[in-house]
């Protein structure tokens, strides 16, 4: 086990500046023309793919080969510094590659992960597909079915998924249905859906408020089949979990009785969102405190008032304060379990400070601020997706509230 430390080694720092050159250089002079198109970037995912950002091997190096935790956080704020959408669209991939993580056996895992990604010359997405149009922060309640064919060792999915990351666009996707409706969260499983599997479409593609370069849409599944290889983590595990939950059904409910497949990913994952957020509200602090040290009025430069100036001490300081929280939440989820839902705690400071930086960081530049020449209003409209997808504000204070207490809070 690794000791807590916020030290960061050679190879972290080599990493930080790497990733952050990329986002200077390639990431930030195309981040608007592609929030203005509203289309998934696929030239600057090649040159991830190029510099081997956009690659298994950097993927599993970061998870898996830094005891520390801190890798994955670390190029995800460089990247998000550089821009939201474009990040998420280079990033997207991660959230099936660690569902399939998360869930599959080593086999699978060494099987579908590599091909979440590909290869620079032909580059694939992985993704990860929960919410449906009537299950969002409810994922017990999913619609989508999987039915077991014995004869033919097939799975039958049908159903349709929402607000999917890559979602249509994507070579493999994760998907996560009910196999026993009755039991909600416990009867779910997770299945690969590999490429070209008759049946899967897409839906419609949503227009959002931010990351507008990140492709989000509807992923529709009619009939869907595959192999029984296709379950994640097999179905003698999952036989074994189910019967487990049938005998619990008439127990009284605690607060960490059973496991959901999508949850299990989301506890994993919450950290690196985090480090997201993070990303997003250093570029806005960035922008507005160099902005107020530029901006004369009255004489002088706006920074010279109290009240810009003890605006952006609170904002360096929130970033700080969260930055510390995503940090120790990683180390905890690379080196222990989680004690008291700290991967959901960094999770919801984050997403709360990049929404309130942007918001002030609007403010400091006035007009300014809220026209599209200046990059601030996008920072502050990429921010809000961070209070509500992988778990709202309010789940997250739900799911701190049951581990803090040990009860079922509803």
């Amino acid at each position: 086990m690794s000791d807590f430390s916020l030290a960061l080694n050679e190879d972290q720092l080599q990493i930080q500046k790497w990733v952050h050159d990329f986002a200077e250089d390639v990431v930030r002079p195309a981040a608007e023309e592609w929030d203005e198109r509203e289309e998934f970037p696929w030239p600057i995912v090649e040159e991830a793919a190029k510099i081997g950002l956009y690659s298994f091997d950097f993927m599993a190096n970061a998870m898996m080969g830094d005891a520390s935790g801190l890798t994955l956080p670390l190029a995800l704020e460089e990247l998000f510094w550089g821009d939201a959408g474009i990040g998420l669209a280079i990033f997207g991939s991660g959230l099936a590659a660690a569902g399939i993580a998360g869930n599959g056996t080593p086999e699978q895992m060494m099987e579908w992960v590599p091909q979440c990604y590909g290869t620079p010359d032909k580059i694939a997405l992985g993704a990860f597909c929960v919410s449906e149009p009537d299950a969002g922060s409810d994922v017990s309640s999913l619609r989508t079915r999987a039915v077991y064919d014995e004869a033919k060792d097939e799975w039958v999915l049908n159903g349709t998924k929402a607000w999917i990351t890559n979602g249509g666009i994507a070579d493999v996707h994760v998907v996560v249905a009910a196999v026993d409706p009755e039991l909600k969260g416990r009867g779910q499983a997770s299945f690969i859906v590999p490429p070209g599997t008759a049946g899967l479409s897409q839906g419609q593609k949503y227009k959002k408020h931010g990351i507008r370069a990140s492709h989000t849409a509807e992923v529709v599944l009619d009939d869907v089949r595959v192999p029984g290889s296709c379950l994640l983590g097999g179905k003698d595990k999952l036989d074994e979990k189910l019967a487990k939950a049938r005998e619990a059904m008439n127990k009284p409910k605690h607060a960490t009785s059973g496991k959901q497949p999508a949850m299990s990913t989301f506890e994993a994952t919450r950290p690196a969102v985090g480090a997201q957020a993070i990303g997003i509200a250093r570029a806005a602090y960035e922008y507005a405190l160099q902005y107020a040290q530029d901006r004369k009025a009255f004489g002088k430069p706006i920074i010279m008032n109290q009240a810009i100036a003890f605006t952006l001490a609170d904002m360096a300081t929130e970033i700080d304060a969260a930055r510390l929280l995503v940090w120790r939440a990683a180390w905890m989820a690379r080196n222990a379990e989680y004690r008291n839902a700290e991967g959901s705690m960094s999770k919801l400071k984050a997403g709360r400070v990049a929404v309130w930086v942007t918001e002030r960081a609007i403010q400091i530049l006035g007009g300014y601020g809220y026209v599209r020449e200046y990059p601030v209003e996008r920072f502050h409209r990429d921010a809000k997706i961070y209070d509500i997808f992988e778990g709202t504000e309010q789940i997250q204070q739900l799911v701190i509230a049951r581990a803090i207490s040990g009860l079922r809070i509803e």
